[in-house]
């Protein structure tokens, strides 16, 4: 059976399991009304329009 001869130290550890971790950037959309970049699937925070329609009412 095979055994390893010696404990893997916790650097070597860690730097093998870091790239698991890492977080990925949120995917943005434009807004079809303003164009100002929002999440997609939301009420933009700018205009307040959500596919094509007024949902929030904002006072410019």
């Amino acid at each position: 059976m095979a055994v390893p001869k010696r404990k893997v130290s916790q650097a070597r550890r860690d730097k093998r399991r870091s790239s698991v971790w890492k977080l990925e950037a949120p995917a943005l959309v434009k807004c079809s009304q303003c164009g100002e970049y929002k999440l997609p699937h939301q009420v933009c925070g700018n205009c307040g329009y959500y596919k094509g329609k007024e949902i929030v009412k904002k006072e410019a």
